[in-house]
């Protein structure tokens, strides 16, 4: 029996794939692609117990043919979410973190609170009035994309600019702003809109919005409710609601 000789390197093995397998599903649910990681699997079980375990010839020549064009037609037809799978791979921390090891960049950048609390305070500000805005600070993923949708600013962070650009009758007030390096990098910019079921139906457009953000992106996005003024983060694919200032102060320099 192939049982007797199995081995450490054996269980290694086993553990290795085990891992890649369990972080790989991580990835993929943080990025939102958790229904094709799903399909993959089972079709490579399903493949595996017919080419393997029942040996059936003829299926299992089809089976083959297809797992041989599988990578080709999986990019062609799941382009967007494998960028959207490879983002998140690139954003997450573990892996940033090792990158940046063996570029030798030490630098490492700190938000203080001369540049965290012109944003603080112009929610709060803006939450009392009840006027909504999107607000996106960038971190390691840069959201070129994002700020071609929008007009280019790149102005230095202040409370009466945010509360102006998000002013009811402001041409740029509908879209999000992207904050980038301590700077006003771009307002009026589409974001993609999460499709998530999850997401509850008393939260508007603008949540949806900012979830879809996070789910691509390391970025925080904040929401000022136009309805209630209550102000919202969606980091990495999860809401923190109903926020006062120092929970938006902390969440903000966490990154």
């Amino acid at each position: 029996m192939d049982f007797i000789n199995f081995g450490l390197k054996d269980f290694i093995d086993i553990l290795l794939v085990a891992l890649v397998l369990f972080y790989t599903y991580k990835l993929m649910k943080e990025s939102g692609s958790i229904n094709i990681f799903s399909g993959i699997l089972i079709f490579v079980l399903i493949w595996l117990v017919v080419t393997q375990i029942l040996e059936m010839r003829l299926l299992g020549t089809i089976l083959d043919k297809l797992v041989s064009v599988g990578v080709l037609a999986l990019i062609v037809l799941f382009q967007d979410e494998i960028r959207r799978f490879l983002l998140t791979l690139g954003a997450h921390r573990q892996f940033s973190a090792i990158i940046k090891f063996f570029t030798n960049n030490k630098k490492k950048e700190k938000k203080g609170n001369e540049d965290i609390m012109p944003i603080v305070m112009a929610c709060i500000s803006m939450g009392k009035q009840k006027t909504g805005a999107l607000i996106v600070v960038e971190h390691n993923l840069p959201l070129d994309d994002i700020i071609r949708t929008g007009e280019v600013i790149d102005a230095d962070i202040n409370q009466r600019l945010i509360e102006n650009i998000f002013f009811k009758n402001s041409p740029l007030h509908d879209g999000a702003m992207i904050i980038r390096k301590n700077r006003i990098r771009a307002a009026g910019c589409i974001l993609p809109v999460s499709h998530d079921l999850n997401i509850p139906k008393e939260l508007g457009l603008r949540h949806r919005a900012a979830m879809g953000i996070s789910q691509e992106s390391d970025a925080h996005a904040i929401i000022v409710s136009e309805e209630t003024g209550s102000i919202s983060i969606a980091y990495r694919g999860q809401f923190y609601l109903r926020l006062s200032a120092e929970e938006l102060e902390s969440l903000l320099t966490t990154s």
